[in-house]
Parts: C-alpha cells; sequence; structure tokens
C-alpha cells in the first residue's frame, strides 16, 4: 500500500505481532538529521495487519515524514583518486 509518498509493508514478526516498514516510493533513502534510512521500521507490534498499517500512517503524518518523501534526493558525494 502507498501512502504520501511511501510504500507500507506490512509484516509478521512472531504469530500475531505484525509490524510496518516504510519505504519512499522513489526508493531514495529517508535522511533524517544527517542520518539516511533506506526504511523505516515501525516498532510496534499489533494484532493484525491492518492496524499495522493504520499506525504507520499515523507515524507519516506525526513525524511529519511526507515532506522527506518530496524532498530532493541528497546530493551523492564523488569520491576523486588521490
Amino acid at each position: 500500500m502507498t501512502y504520501e509518498g511511501f510504500t507500507i509493508e506490512c509484516y509478521e514478526a512472531g504469530k500475531g505481532l505484525w509490524h510496518a516498514r516504510l519505504r519512499r516510493t522513489d526508493l531514495e533513502p529517508v535522511t533524517i538529521g544527517g542520518v539516511s534510512f533506506s526504511t523505516i521500521e515501525i516498532g510496534f507490534a499489533w494484532p493484525d495487519p491492518n492496524c499495522a498499517a493504520a499506525d504507520a500512517r499515523n507515524q507519516i503524518d506525526r513525524l511529519e515524514l511526507k515532506r522527506y518523501a518530496t524532498a530532493a534526493p541528497a546530493p551523492r558525494q564523488q569520491l576523486s583518486a588521490a
């Protein structure tokens, strides 16, 4: 499922313990405070995938992650040979 520029993937980690993983739909990393994340794990376990997805949407809104999904990708640094 997609929401506000993110793909939300729900997965079961243990019987009946559903979590969500967020990734930008354009597959660029999310850079927060200078640290790049290819995915963001939502750490709370829910009894079903619908609850995990709802929590992920809430976290996108609460943490204002949508601004990272629409931001221009960070410039890539080129290494020069010495």
